[in-house]
């Protein structure tokens, strides 16, 4: 099976090669697959990092500008040849030791739907775990999609029921929603997750909770007007 791997990525020279070269030595189920890393109008070093790769299993697509995370994992999707895509977080904390036990879950499932990590002993904050656990069981109460941890980047799916959507900014965080509005499969499974090396978080916490809510009663307007 083929699989495009996306990573969205903002400010994070000091942690994509590491990751990148994690990726390569973890992934032992997939036969065939690309690596697509998309950089999001990075202001450190990044894109000269990136530059230090065999291109040959890795893309490159460079943002002039920062366009934000669901930005950025939309153009990688868009970008993707192959029909099954997996997304990760570019800053180390999600594990790519998990992409296999999620890859043989997938199969399980005809390679078809969505399967989706959850963090459970996030590596983050206090404050950070309880607004992103607030958040959660707010958009519970009203998408009632059954994630647990929308905020995951760890996710694998297939490609057409993503694109089925216009691209709307903090789409990301919806995926399993989406993939609930095409009746699709979906199948939760712990993964891990880990301290931050090296760089700093990009969003505040309560900034993400605000736009969270307000993301939610966005998306319930779109669907609706697009149906």
């Amino acid at each position: 099976m083929n699989f495009s791997i996306v990573v969205p990525v903002y400010n994070e020279e000091e942690n994509i090669n590491k990751l990148l070269n994690e990726i390569i030595n973890s992934i032992k189920s997939i036969t065939n697959y690309e690596i697509i890393v998309v950089n999001d109008g990075s202001e450190d070093e990044t894109k000269n990092e990136l530059t230090k790769f065999n291109l040959y299993k890795i893309k490159i697509i460079n943002h002039e500008k920062n366009l934000g995370q669901s930005a950025a994992i939309y153009s990688g999707i868009k970008n993707a040849y192959y029909d099954h895509i997996i997304t990760i977080d570019g800053d180390l904390q999600n594990d790519p030791n998990d992409i296999d036990k999620m890859v043989k879950l997938f199969k399980i499932n005809n390679y078809k739907g969505l399967v989706s990590g959850i963090r459970r002993k996030r590596k983050d904050s206090l404050i950070k775990r309880y607004s992103s656990k607030l958040a959660n069981s707010i958009r519970n109460l009203i998408l009632k999609d059954g994630c647990e941890d929308t905020g995951c980047s760890l996710k694998i799916f297939e490609k057409k029921y993503f694109l089925k959507y216009k691209f709307f900014d903090g789409m990301h965080r919806y995926i399993p929603f989406l993939f609930t509005q095409s009746s699709c499969k979906i199948s939760y499974i712990d993964v891990n997750h880990r301290f931050r090396e090296a760089g700093v978080s990009k969003y505040g916490t309560i900034d993400r909770l605000i736009k969270g809510i307000i993301d939610i009663i966005k998306v319930k307007y779109y669907l609706k007007k697009n149906d």
